[in-house]
């Protein structure tokens, strides 16, 4: 993942707020309202998550509303307001799955504390875990030690509610007045409970909200490390039979020979478990390019590691991404109401040294259909 730093803008839409009013272009004859009446008028407010950068990869401190240019489906916009926030950070982590080879609790509790431990003083943080359930384990604080503690909190479990997971995080967040919002997925996304269709419509939920969300995948590393079992015969040496949280509670002589090391090649006349694992390898990359996309379109930064190590080194990627942020809003044109469900967002920049390309796909109405 490691890339020369470009200029990056990066943003989150925001929920169209509306009111019921009149519409001066559809032919009606609007009666004059009597005194008691009230006069309804049409409201709408784009809001977006800002980050900037320079040429050298350098935040930019004294962004205006006069640098930029908002593009929504080809229509110009300038933005109303441009304010500079600090961050509100939901960490959401994978702490299961029954399938698991490379994920596990102690990783994904060291890449949680390395997001927190980059971000600012100033920001804040949640922490949601998933594996048999989705559940809030920490609720929104600037103390760094409380953080850490709800991130110590977490416990191992069998499965994966991922799409639970995602629904109770844009609940979490959509609920929250608080602007300047971003989601932090440490997954694979996959799921255990629910077929792709669910997932994705899960994912796609967020499009309707201002929240950006990055990506932490396990994907790629699970996927790796699962090659050799989708073989009859490997020259691959045999991977752990067990995840370290269950070896770790085997009684002596028991855990000495789960943990021993394994050599040689193997043959696996399992066909039942060969399909299992190609249907497991199959799962990573779809979720994989389900995260990409769901980071994508909502602008986010997505990192997909090879080994452990460079997951842990890009939390202060995804931190420093984070932590450069303005809110920008901007009023539409064309009101939400008189399109479809669907808008792309591109924001420039006509400011030189301020080099800006950012997307974000926004949906209107209930995406969850």
């Amino acid at each position: 993942m490691n890339r020369p730093f470009k200029a990056f803008l990066f943003f989150a839409s925001a929920i169209a707020f509306l009111c019921a009013g009149a519409n001066a272009q559809s032919g009606r004859v609007v009666p004059t309202p009597t005194p008691e009446e009230t006069v309804k008028v049409v409201t709408e407010e784009i809001k977006l998550n800002v980050l900037a950068f320079d040429e050298d990869g350098n935040f930019v401190t004294d962004v205006k509303e006069s640098d930029l240019v908002i593009t929504e489906d080809n229509v110009l916009h300038q933005p109303s307001s441009v304010r500079r926030m600090t961050a509100n950070v939901l960490i959401v982590m994978d702490t299961g799955g029954e399938l698991r080879s490379v994920k596990s609790l102690d990783q994904t509790r060291k890449a949680a504390a390395g997001i927190v431990s980059a971000l600012r003083s100033e920001d804040s943080v949640a922490i949601l875990q998933y594996s048999d359930k989705a559940e809030i384990v920490g609720e929104w604080t600037r103390n760094k030690a409380d953080a850490y503690a709800a991130i110590n909190r977490t416990s191992f479990g069998r499965r994966s509610a991922f799409a639970k997971a995602i629904e109770l995080a844009r609940d979490f967040l959509t609920k929250s007045s608080r602007d300047n919002k971003h989601l932090v997925l440490i997954s694979d996304g996959t799921d255990s409970f629910v077929d792709l269709g669910t997932k994705q419509r899960a994912m796609r939920s967020l499009l309707a909200t201002d929240v950006t969300v990055h990506v932490l995948s396990y994907t790629k590393m699970e996927a790796n490390d699962i090659e050799p079992r989708t073989k009859a015969f490997s020259n691959t040496t045999p991977p752990k039979a067990l995840p370290d949280e269950v070896v770790a509670g085997l009684p002596n002589g028991v855990r000495q020979t789960a943990q021993a090391p394994k050599i040689g090649p193997t043959i696996n006349l399992d066909r039942k478990l060969i399909q299992t694992m190609r249907a497991r390898k199959a799962d990573l990359e779809v979720s994989e390019e389900q995260l990409s996309e769901l980071a994508a379109n909502t602008n986010g930064e997505v990192v997909i590691p090879l080994d452990k190590e460079e997951m842990l080194e890009k939390t202060g990627l995804i931190a420093r991404m984070i932590d450069s942020s303005y809110v920008v809003t901007y009023t539409p044109k064309i009101p939400v109401a008189e399109t479809g469900t669907e808008r792309n967002i591109l924001v420039t920049s006509k400011r030189p040294g301020l080099v800006v390309e950012a997307r974000r796909k926004l949906i209107v109405g209930n995406p969850r259909r």
